[in-house]
């Protein structure tokens, strides 16, 4: 599966890698401070899945049908969340 980082998950690009997946940031495609239309249609074209956490990309995508994974604080906790229940127990 083919990613496309967008600007503030750069720096994940080799995690993402290190798991299998063929990476490209928004900064490499060109896509630096480009429009969120931009960012989705890119992802359109070449067939990647969009990684971003904001909202507005992540509604483009929805209406245009391009895959998108929205990463929100909210999933970050629930995941945090997660880890630390199953490493420490509950709260």
């Amino acid at each position: 599966m083919r990613l496309l980082l967008d600007e503030m998950f750069a720096g994940l690009k080799e995690h993402f890698e290190t798991l299998g997946y063929e990476v490209l940031t928004a900064q490499e495609a060109g896509l630096k401070s480009a429009r969120d239309r931009e960012v989705v249609d890119y992802a359109a074209r070449h067939g990647l899945v969009l990684i971003t956490q904001d909202q507005k990309p992540a509604e483009l995508a929805e209406l245009l049908g391009v895959r998108c994974v929205l990463i929100s604080g909210a999933m970050i906790a629930k995941v945090a969340d997660s880890w630390i229940r199953e490493r420490f127990g509950a709260p």
